[in-house]
Formats: structure tokens, sequence, C-alpha cells
């Protein structure tokens, strides 16, 4: 692996989509895809000018609907006289999407203690290294809008368990956690060897050798019970090292395209808003999208958070989900009247 790899390795994920942000945000006619690979903090440390990005690309593509999936809005515009080529297409995020209301507003005392708030949180968040690749944008003439805050706090954390696993993927260590597979009633430990920890439809995923069976499976960080405990054992790196990540986004990626799902929303609320963003969501009419999902019990989570605004249509698996933890809420409240 060479020097520039490592060191992309190391960006945090979230640094990199809050760099993303922040030169979306800052222009006003937009970036094109190589300017964004060869500026951006997390891309720019494995652009190759003249040479293979495919791998980049791909990772961008998926910053990309994650970023959507977070509610940001994130355009294409392509110049008349460039319609068809993809290399002159231009990303960026309106800033007018993130103005105030008008009817809102502040007295003098309560700007200045937002405007040093605002100092502090962006002097404390952005990185040297964002801070010199926001130089490099304004000296290929980008022009920031100011300010630029209130955009990084709606990215997602990392689960409690993706430090331990980063430590023991570069330290080839074995590790155990207990885990709850979906339609089990309690954790069984599990003892993996890891080789990859990648991100999918906004998820982080680890992918890895189980043990106990000598097999590779891929584990959803947010259903470890409990922070990964280090076995002390290190582990020989098989040969195909450098493809695990390929490997694992490879089968995501067809479980998320055999897994279809049909859902009404209620026009103009927060399902539906939530809905019509989602990666590859298609308006099959106003009010009902059909949606391609990785897993059935996460996507029933999310629909059943909606309550009356959204309802499952098919597969009737989901709509058995949805249901099942509908009526498992109905109980607990209705328990918790009857002893009042």
């Amino acid at each position: 692996m060479s020097d520039s790899t490592r060191a992309a390795a190391r960006v945090p994920v979230e640094e990199r989509l809050f760099s993303l942000v922040l030169a979306l945000v800052a222009t006003e006619s937009g970036l094109t895809k190589d300017a964004i690979l060869s500026t951006v903090q997390g891309y720019r440390q494995r652009f190759s000018a003249g040479g293979d990005n495919a791998s980049l690309e791909r990772q961008f593509e998926r910053d990309k609907d994650d970023i959507r999936d977070l509610g940001i809005p994130l355009e294409t515009v392509t110049p008349p006289e460039e319609d068809g080529n993809s290399q002159n297409t231009r990303y960026r995020i309106p800033k007018g999407e993130y103005d105030l209301p008008g009817d809102i507003t502040f007295t003098a005392e309560e700007i200045t203690l937002l405007g040093l708030a605002a100092t502090v949180w962006r002097e404390g968040t952005l990185s040297g290294e964002s801070q010199r690749a926001l130089m490099k944008l304004r000296s290929l003439g980008v022009t920031e809008i100011d300010p630029v805050i209130g955009v990084a706090p709606r990215l997602r954390t990392r689960e409690a368990a993706f430090e331990p696993l980063r430590t023991a993927l570069e330290r080839h260590v074995v590790v155990s956690f207990p885990y709850v597979k979906p339609g089990d009633a309690s954790a069984r430990v599990r003892t993996v060897a890891p080789l990859a920890l990648v991100q999918h439809s906004g998820r982080w995923h680890l992918y890895a050798t189980d043990m106990d069976i000598d097999e590779r499976r891929t584990f959803l960080l947010s259903r470890m019970v409990q922070t990964p405990r280090s076995s002390g054992r290190t582990f020989d790196v098989p040969d195909d090292a450098e493809s695990f990540a390929e490997t694992a986004l490879r089968d995501l990626d067809r479980i998320w395209q055999r897994n279809v799902a049909t859902v009404r929303a209620e026009p103009h609320t927060h399902a539906w808003f939530r809905l019509s963003r989602l990666h590859d969501a298609e308006a099959i009419d106003d009010d009902v999208f059909r949606l391609h999902f990785t897993d059935i019990n996460i996507l029933a989570d999310e629909i059943a958070s909606f309550g009356p605004e959204a309802e499952a249509i098919a597969p009737p698996s989901l709509r058995a989900a949805i249901v099942q933890r509908l009526t498992r809420t109905w109980s607990a409240h209705s328990g918790a009247e009857e002893k009042q």
C-alpha cells in the first residue's frame, strides 16, 4: 500500500463528507468531478492526474448518495453546450436551502453570541488538511460563501464499535463481540478476523472471517450490542487483502439490488420527503415509491417510525415486520396506561 493510500485511509469519513459538503456549498457555479477529486480532503490523497481513478469515482458516487440520504440537496448542472459530456457535469449544493426563513430575526446580542459560537465550531472542526483543501479551491477561482456552518452536525456519527475495529484492522488482531442477527431473540458471541470496514447506504459494515466456521461474513456494526474486545491473537492477512472492501461492497450492492419494496407515503409529509430522497427511490405515483434495501428490519424500523404517514405495500414480509413493531409499541403503551 502506498503512502498516499495510507494517508487517505486515515481521513475519517465524517471529515471527507464534511469537506465535500463544504466545497459544494462554497461555489455558486458548481465543481466538476475532477476538481472535487483533486482538491477535496479524503479524495485528493488518492487522486492520480491522468491515471486510473475508477475506485475513487465509485467512492464519490457512494458519498453523493449518503449526502442525499441526509436530506442535503445535491444538484448536478450540465452546460447546454456540453450536454452528454459527463466530464463537464458540475455538482453544487444551493446555499438558499440553508438560508433562514425571512420571519426569523435575532437581536444584536444573539447575533454576537451566534457568531462567536460559529467561529469556535468552524475552527475546531476543520482540520488543517481541510483548511488547506479550501485554500486550494480558492486558488482554482472558487469563492466561498461565508458562513458555511450548519452542515456538519447533520452528518452521522460512527457506532461505538468503529474505532476498536479500525484498530484491530491495523494490527491484524482477532476480536469478539455479541451480535444480534435479525429474528434472533438474543445475541451470540462472534469471534472474527477483521478484513475491511465499509460504508453502504449510510451504515457501517465489517467484512471479516468468522473464526468459528472459517468463512467470510459481513456484520452490521449497529447490531454489535457491546464494544468489540481484542483477543490478543493476531492473524495473517490473506493475499487478496486489496480486494476486501470492493468484495464487501459488491456483495452488499447485489443484496440491495435484489431487495425491492413498494411504500406509500402521505404527500408532503416528513415520511414522503425522506423516502423520496433515498438512493434510487422511484416514484411510481405521487404518493407511492419503489425502494431498494439491504436489510428488511432496518427498513421496517424506519417506516414504522413514520406512524400513519407511511404504509408498506410490498413485500408481505416487510408489512408483517412493520405490523409487529407497531403492535409491540401499542401493547407497551397500553400496559403503561392500565397501570396508571
